[in-house]
């Protein structure tokens, strides 16, 4: 038997006086380096991480949370250290099994990877809301941040291309970013509202943080949940993002080819039009430093710190410098 949903709270490092709440909008294998890093700094609790779940996919009846489990198998300390997601060392024996059962196995899940989906489906169909279900398992492997789900509802983003509408992660996956890319469909959104613990994090914090993450696959999701713009916008923090666009690519992922084929610049200066209107801080790489001026003349502060986050020390580094911001 499951024990009884615990309740999703923010910790009380919010009261102290010294103590800096944090909020991260973070998706992807960039943002879970830049979480790792204000972990690293000591938040704790003080760090609340809003994390995309328009990624989510169901297979084999499961409820997958790729974003969710990426960043905390990173705050874990668990994730591969190749990939950035999945689980150092997992074995993929039951799907190389359900393969030979004739079980389409594109997406690939590892076998400990299972088991936190089999945990997850299972809560989930005794009735614990995906917050309450996150935070039984943040607590279970010894995560002490807040991990949030952005909403409780299962609302997978669609990407139209020129092969069809297709769902993100066979985009993805399974077509390995192939399909020219012609717009996003953010589907079940208008029936949500903000995770528990959402809206409270955003209010409370002094500084808000969009990870170097997808523009549209990872943050837009996010900002689309009924209610999350608006606080972002609305509130009194220093709100800051940082570039996933590095010397006009993307270290992961396929930002600068979405970029280019919706029409924008393929540059740090792309993204910070795209955050126009909700920014106060927009965060450069050092070999992006030329663009400082036309990204000040959007209205945000530049800051040009190295972003390229290969060493627990370059996270910790560049977690240390947004904080310094306040």
């Amino acid at each position: 038997m499951a024990p009884a949903p615990p309740r999703v709270e923010i910790g009380n490092e919010f009261s102290r006086p010294d103590g800096v709440p944090v909020v991260a909008l973070a998706g992807g294998v960039g943002a879970a380096k830049l979480v790792r890093g204000f972990a690293l700094e000591g938040l704790g609790r003080r760090l609340s991480v809003v994390v995309n779940t328009g990624d989510d996919l169901e297979a084999f009846g499961l409820r997958i949370c790729p974003d969710l489990d990426t960043i905390t198998y990173t705050l874990a300390g668990l994730s591969n250290r190749t990939w950035g997601w999945g689980i150092e060392g997992d074995s993929f024996r039951c799907l190389n099994a359900l393969g030979r059962l004739g079980a389409d196995t594109w997406f690939g899940l590892g076998d400990q990877d299972l088991a936190t989906h089999l945990w997850r489906t299972s809560l989930l169909n005794q009735g614990w809301g995906l917050a309450a279900v996150t935070a039984q398992i943040c607590e279970a492997l010894g995560v002490e941040v807040s991990v949030l789900p952005m909403a409780e509802g299962y609302t997978p983003t669609l990407v139209e291309t020129d092969a069809g509408r297709l769902h993100l992660q066979e985009y993805l996956v399974r077509e390995k970013c192939g399909p020219r890319v012609r717009g996003f469909e953010y589907t079940g959104l208008d029936s949500q509202r903000p995770a528990p613990g959402v809206e409270k994090a955003i209010r409370n914090a002094r500084i808000i943080v969009i990870c170097p993450s997808n523009p549209f696959i990872s943050v837009g999701p996010i900002l689309a949940v009924p209610g999350i713009r608006q606080a972002v916008a609305s509130s009194p923090a220093l709100v800051a993002a940082v570039s996933p666009i590095v010397g006009g690519r993307a270290l992961k992922g396929p930002a600068a080819k979405m970029l280019e084929e919706l029409g924008h610049p393929v540059s740090a200066e792309g993204v910070a039009r795209i955050y126009r209107g909700l920014l106060d801080v927009f965060v450069l790489d050092e070999r992006d430093a030329g663009s400082a001026p036309a990204i000040e003349r959007l209205g945000m502060r530049v800051v040009v710190r190295n972003t390229v986050m290969d060493t627990p020390s370059a996270k910790r580094a560049l977690a240390r410098a947004l904080l310094r911001l306040l």
